[in-house]
């Protein structure tokens, strides 16, 4: 984590707090789309989206039934702190956090964050009607900090669409929607004030920086454009004093949407490995490829005849500028698949079939 970065996870009251769409098996809510550089009133984008987000409660079994000392630290010192002492004080478990999420299928599919929900032995989805409704982890992926839970209904659920991140630029107007710190459903706005930030929180680090207040609880929560869609998930601030200054970040969409219909197929992310360690070219200039550091005598690349010192151009004719890039390109290729790598031996360049394997959860590329 680079120095200055606060990561605390909402749910242990920390601050840190491709692909194809769901099939539309009901009216989605609306959209709206402001006249002009900015809208008059962010009112008819929330009243059409805002029934699609929930609350969510984490929660673990515990023998004690006085849970009072477990209040989530983004409600102490709050006014709700007495409210939530009084709902689980005479209930068999622990409180751990709170955070939020979004409804993408009528069905009761959830999209919210790995460090919400990950480690919960239960979950409690409140919806903006009041309605509580237990739910279960489909599956989480901790390199994206992206989960699915799904609750059961026995009416259609309102739900919400996503949109294409790529198409978002730096100054567009976002809404950010949530619960932060408890205090149930709250929606801020803003701009996005960046692209492409890595904040060292893992190797797929591609955020959108917003400057929407979002703060522990929003985490999971998502980032609407003016059409009324999902074009990030919440997930990180930058704080010094825990609470927003202006500073969040969120996974784009055409990251999280390959990650979130993965996990709703098969409840887990497979991901292509090379088995090397990287690093971008030393005394490099732009474009001149990423260095093989070390090879893994068992994994794909030492199978392909890779060597340490070869130089890395492009992974199927997609240049590669960066050692995260490479990983990247490498983590989004199934594995079983061949990709070919671009390579520079000794002043010479040529094309090297490569085999990939599937990548552990903690493996380097």
């Amino acid at each position: 984590m680079k120095p200055g970065l606060r990561a605390v996870l909402a749910a242990t009251a920390l601050v840190l707090s491709g692909c194809s769409n769901f099939p539309a098996r009901a009216q989605p809510l609306g959209s709206f789309r402001a006249v002009g550089a900015a809208p008059m009133s962010f009112a008819p984008l929330v009243k059409r989206v805002v029934p699609a987000v929930v609350n969510i409660a984490v929660t673990e079994g515990r023998s004690p039934t006085d849970v009072t000392a477990s209040i989530p630290p983004e409600l102490r010192g709050t006014p709700f702190e007495r409210q939530f002492r009084e709902r689980f004080r005479n209930r068999r478990e622990q409180v751990l956090g709170a955070g939020s999420g979004f409804i993408v299928d009528p069905n009761g599919l959830i999209v919210t964050n790995n460090h919400v929900v990950g480690r919960a032995d239960r979950i409690t989805v409140a919806l903006s009607d009041g309605t509580e409704l237990p739910a279960r982890l489909i599956g989480s992926d901790d390199l994206t900090d992206i989960a699915v839970i799904r609750v059961s209904s026995p009416t259609p659920l309102p739900y919400v669409k996503w949109g294409d991140s790529r198409a978002v630029e730096v100054g567009d107007w976002i809404m950010a929607a949530g619960n932060p710190f408890g205090l149930g459903s709250s929606v801020t706005a803003g701009i996005v004030s960046a692209r492409g930030r890595d904040i060292g929180a893992g190797p797929f680090d591609d955020f959108l920086q917003i400057d929407a207040p979002i703060n522990p609880g929003n985490s999971g929560g998502p980032t609407f454009n003016l059409d009324g869609e999902v074009i990030a998930v919440n997930t990180a601030i930058v704080s010094p004093t825990g609470g927003s200054v202006g500073i969040g970040f969120a996974v784009p969409s055409e990251i999280a949407i390959r990650i979130v219909s993965d996990l709703r197929d098969k409840g887990r992310i497979d991901r292509g490995w090379l088995g090397v360690s990287v690093q971008d070219a030393p005394g490099r200039v732009a474009h001149t490829g990423v260095e093989i550091a070390g090879i893994d005598r068992t994994g794909p690349a030492a199978r392909a005849g890779l060597r340490p010192g070869d130089v890395v151009l492009a992974v199927n004719g997609d240049r590669v500028d960066s050692a995260r890039g490479l990983i990247r390109a490498v983590a989004a290729a199934p594995p079983g698949s061949a990709v070919k790598l671009s390579v520079r031996r000794s002043g010479q360049s040529f094309e090297l079939p490569v085999t990939v394997g599937r990548r552990a959860q903690e493996a380097p590329s």
